[in-house]
């Protein structure tokens, strides 16, 4: 089966739909099944079989900022891409961003699957209801990473969902090379934005003591703000953007990973890859974190924004080694259950599905 993978955002950015995007794709391909990737793209394509569809405009959206690419230019390339590939089926990842994704949607007769990621609101599915429910009926078989991400479509388009939670990579987290370690180690990495938390990790760190070291990964709008708040603390390492293989690698070195976003996300796969990398995790309580992390098994979960109960978890996995232990071998055995070529299994039963509607 030919497969053509759609993304919304720049391809060529970090983020959790083009890593789901990209992975899957390779997963496909392992399986024998030609798959290409059509996105945005801010530089050089960054895997094979990606088409790049041209440069990305920054959207606030959701707390954050989405890398997309809702002009022409890009919507042509869409249609040229789509028409020289002969998919024999699309899967649009969040189809309704303006973009490739809602081009394909509305372009050509190919079978369509489409995953919805996003949770909490959408101002795109306020704003341009009812035409948002015109194109998702052009849509064959409706999936949803989370069950939020389910109610927040199923609010405003209606229709039925198909609840495929996200995929990692296991091996290339559980077989990266550790990164080295002078000191006990915290790793954060995510985009600095308020939503993330990076500020309250900051506020914990004064409540540690002083031979613990931070590694501070990602950059964003707050970065500058972020780094005056630490001040010269000789604790904290700011690594700005990484790459994959330095995040793996990170995380296998790392002796505790720290997530302690506010809101706004849909499903934990940082959790999930930091399981797959054998290193313990504090994060925040929040829904899309329980979706992979079970409170006391895979991870410590504390109330967002509790500073003082973040430092507490954070101390309690770097000075009782039976409970990191404890939640590694529990957290490698949840990872395992999200494995992307299961993932993609699942998926190619939902494309011959799609197929047999057309």
């Amino acid at each position: 089966m030919r497969v053509g993978l759609v993304c919304p955002y720049s391809l060529t950015l970090p983020g959790g739909v083009q890593g789901q995007v990209l992975g899957l794709a390779r997963s496909l391909r392992a399986m024998g099944h030609p798959t290409r990737v059509l996105g945005p793209c801010d530089g050089p394509p960054p895997d094979v079989g990606v088409t790049p569809l041209g440069d990305c405009v920054p959207l606030a959206a959701n707390g954050s900022v989405a890398p997309i690419a809702p002009d022409a230019s890009c919507a042509l390339r869409t249609i040229r891409a789509l028409r020289d590939e002969q998919f024999d089926v699309l899967h649009l990842h969040e189809p309704l961003v303006p973009g490739p994704t809602m081009t394909a949607l509305i372009a050509g007769a190919t079978p369509k699957v489409a995953t919805f990621h996003a949770a909490g609101v959408s101002a795109a599915y306020r704003f341009l209801f009812p035409v948002t429910r015109w194109m998702a009926g052009r849509i064959a078989i409706r999936c949803a990473v989370s069950e939020d991400a389910r109610d927040l479509a199923m609010q405003a388009l209606g229709g039925q969902y198909e609840l495929l939670h996200n995929g990692i990579e296991i091996e290339r987290f559980s077989k990266a090379t550790p990164w080295p370690t002078t000191a006990p180690t915290i790793f954060f990495v995510g985009r600095h934005e308020p939503r993330k938390g990076l500020a309250v990790l900051l506020d914990a760190l004064t409540h540690l003591p002083s031979d613990i070291a931070l590694w501070v990964g990602g950059d964003g709008p707050e970065t500058e703000a972020l780094m005056q708040q630490a001040g010269d603390d000789p604790r904290i390492e700011w690594l700005g953007r990484l790459d994959d293989e330095q995040v793996a690698r990170r995380l296998r070195g790392a002796d505790v990973f720290c997530a302690p976003s506010l809101h706004g996300e849909s499903f934990g796969v940082v959790l999930l890859e930091a399981m797959a990398a054998q290193t313990p995790i504090v994060a925040s309580d929040l829904p899309g974190y329980r979706n992979v992390a079970r409170a006391g098994h895979d991870a410590l979960l504390v109330p967002p924004g509790d500073s003082c109960a973040l430092a507490r978890a954070l101390l309690d996995v770097l000075e009782r080694p039976t409970l990191a232990e404890a939640l590694v071998a529990s957290g490698e055995a949840r990872a395992a259950e999200f494995s992307m070529d299961l993932l993609a299994e699942r998926y190619l039963d939902v494309y011959d599905e799609a197929a047999a509607t057309n």
